[in-house]
Order: structure tokens, then sequence, then C-alpha cells
């Protein structure tokens, strides 16, 4: 499987019954989980989303389409109101797409969901996306204040790496450069390492400078199946190609911890689910 490999990415427009899904399973720490698009064009290699329905009952390779959800704003706004009257609402947005995925730039999606949680704030939203584009919206980031966290993917500090496995997405200067700016505009925001790929001694000295918190996860704690859903999708021969194959095991992540406690505070590094609670 070579990741480069796809048609280009085609857009739908869908009209949702529902935005706000229980949380269930490795998301049960939050009421909610909240995607503003099916699909998603970054098409990283070992996303886990790959092997769910969303992904297997279609008939296009994942990575090649996007449905964005039209009047999502509206409904958001009705099913909050709601929510809140059954309980404290905590949301994680998102679980099987990136709300700042390139459909984000035009269709504003993500920025209308938080602009009703702006006017009616959830008790938690963690923001999960690998995308600089979060910046654009520091503005309604910030009045959430300790409301809100941005959780920013960074899999590896090492750029040929990055290529190797996720080509469609953001180079990883723009993400570290986007990490700067949203500590240095006061967003709470954490380095996320997951999957853990194979990256450099310097890594978390990288990080050290905006993340208050690191939250590390891999295939084998994270992909809700023991790294099996991951296995079906090959990723050990993208491994083998790159001479890399001791970062495919269960251990490997321990490599990158080490590095990290050795410039974090303990309490400051998060092991896969925890790292991703409220």
């Amino acid at each position: 499987m070579n990741p480069n490999d796809r048609p280009p990415t085609t857009t739908a427009y869908t009209t949702p019954k529902t935005l706000l899904n229980k949380g269930t399973g490795f998301l049960s720490p939050y009421s909610h989980s909240l995607n503003p698009y099916a699909g998603c064009a970054f098409a990283c290699s070992y996303c886990y989303v790959r092997q769910l329905p969303v992904a297997l009952f279609r008939k296009q390779e994942w990575g090649t389409w996007v449905d964005i959800k039209q009047q999502a704003a509206e409904l958001l706004r009705k099913e909050l109101r709601k929510a809140k009257t059954k309980g404290p609402v905590t949301i994680f947005m998102s679980s099987s797409t990136d709300p700042y995925q390139p459909a984000e730039y035009k269709e504003q999606i993500t920025r209308s969901l938080l602009e009703v949680m702006g006017s009616d704030p959830p008790d938690f939203l963690l923001v999960q996306t690998r995308s600089p584009l979060v910046t654009r919206d520091i503005d309604l980031l910030l009045p959430l204040k300790d409301r809100v966290r941005v959780s920013l993917t960074l899999e590896t500090d090492r750029e040929e790496i990055r290529r190797a496995f996720t080509p469609h997405a953001p180079p990883i200067a723009a993400r570290l450069r986007a990490g700067r700016l949203l500590a240095e505009a006061g967003v709470p925001v954490q380095a996320t390492i997951a999957p853990v790929l194979p990256s450099s001694e310097q890594f978390p000295a990288k990080l050290l400078p905006w993340a208050n918190r690191v939250c590390l996860d891999d295939y084998f704690m994270g992909d809700g199946s023991g790294g099996a859903r991951t296995a079906k999708l090959g990723m050990r021969s993208i491994y083998e190609q790159l001479g890399l194959e001791s970062w495919y095991t269960p251990e490997a992540y321990k490599v990158v911890y080490e590095r990290l406690l050795r410039v974090f505070p303990e309490h400051q590094v998060f092991l896969s689910q925890d790292g991703f609670s409220p």
C-alpha cells in the first residue's frame, strides 16, 4: 500500500438528523462525540477509521470522499440544549474525521459549531486535530477558557517519516508553529503523539515551549482492538520498507515516553485514553 496513490478527494453535502453521538468505548469518558464532517481528506495510512463501518460501507477509498454536514450549527444548538437537561455535556471533536481538514477552509462548519458552543458552552470540549487551521479560530476558543483543550497531533518530528505515513497531512513545521500560536494566545493545548512514529531524541524539546501536557498513544493501545485493526491495514510493510521494524512493536512507545520524561514533569505526560479524557 502506498499512501501517495489515491484519486482526488470529492465532496458532497448531507443533512444529518443528529450531530451529537453518545461517547462509548475509548471515548466513554465523554458524554458525546461530534464530527462536523464524514470522511477525511488527510487519509492517514494508519487511521483506525478505515476499518469502521463509515469507511467500509463506502465504495470509495478512504480519503477520497468528504461529506459536508449542512445546517450543522442549527442542529447542534437544539441538541446541545436538550443534552444539557440530562446532565454534564463533555464533547470530543472529532472521533472519525479531522474538524480542520481542507474542506473547512471554505465550508467553516467547525467554526459555526464553535460559535454555537461559545454562546452555550458545554462543560468541556476537546478539539482533536492535526491541522494548523485551528489557529484561525483562536478568537472562538479563547472565550471557552478552561472548558476547552486543543489536542494537536504530531506523531513525529521527522518530516520524511510524516511523508511516508501521512503524505496528505500538514507538515510538521506548520503544526509546531500552530502549537506555539495557540499557547501564546492563551488557548489550552496539548501535544498528542498518536500514533507513535519514529522520531528523534530532540522531539520532546520541540514540544516543551508550548505544550503544557503530552498524550502518547500507539496502535496497540489506541485502535480499540489491541492493534488488530491497524494490522489489517498492512502497516508493517511501511516500517519494513523504511527499515524501522523495531518501531512497530507494543514496546516502541516506551522509547518516546522515556525521552519525554527527561524534559516534561511526569504529571504532564499521559498514556492513551487518560490523555484524551476531559
